[in-house]
């Protein structure tokens, strides 16, 4: 998933996007701590990157600036 692709998407299914990584998120953590070995730092990391750049869109789209 890009910034690009994101950018295409309305506000509904931004927040169902970053809805879907949280729980992914919430399962790599959960499967981390019954079984270390059985999850890759590299899939949570890529979640939370995704989970940035949708947030990001989403500040984007409402013309909010970070501060």
């Amino acid at each position: 998933m890009n910034a690009a692709e994101l950018r295409q998407k309305s506000e509904q299914e931004l927040r169902d996007e970053l809805l879907a990584l949280r729980r992914e998120q919430f399962n790599l953590r959960m499967q981390r701590g019954v079984n270390p070995d059985a999850v890759r730092n590299d899939q949570i990391t890529r979640v939370r990157k995704n989970i940035a750049r949708v947030k990001t869109v989403m500040n984007e789209n409402r013309g909010g600036t970070a501060s």
